[in-house]
């Protein structure tokens, strides 16, 4: 259910940008979401579009860029690419001295406006 929640603070954030640009209708909106977010696309996507009904933003097209984790093991120095669940030990010496960099991202990237005249 938290994707209600963010779902609906992606919709405002597009709409007052789309009204501070003085454009009627928006077209798209660019998510990029990290892996280990928890976000499901699909359930963002059913949420927009139930609730973008009767807005600027009704009929607009999500799309969804992933993006991964990077874990670097402060131990061994080994780097790899974390898919969910994050493992809690290295997977090369087993350590648990990791540093997770990005995938737990969520944000609207970019926005595309119906050009007005």
């Amino acid at each position: 259910m938290h994707e209600l929640a963010v779902t609906e603070g992606i919709l405002k954030v597009a709409l007052e940008a789309a009204a501070q640009a003085g454009r009627a209708r928006i077209l798209a909106i660019d998510l990029v979401i990290g892996d280990l977010s928890g976000m499901v696309d699909d359930s963002i996507q059913f949420y927009f579009d139930i609730l973008s009904r009767d807005t600027a933003a009704a009929g607009a097209t999500l799309r969804f860029r992933r993006e991964p984790a990077n874990v670097t093991c402060q131990a061994c120095g080994a780097a790899y690419t974390a898919q969910p669940p994050l493992r809690p030990l290295c997977a090369q010496c087993g350590s648990a001295q990791l540093r997770v960099v990005g995938g737990r991202e969520l944000r609207v990237e970019s926005i595309e406006v119906e050009e007005g005249p």
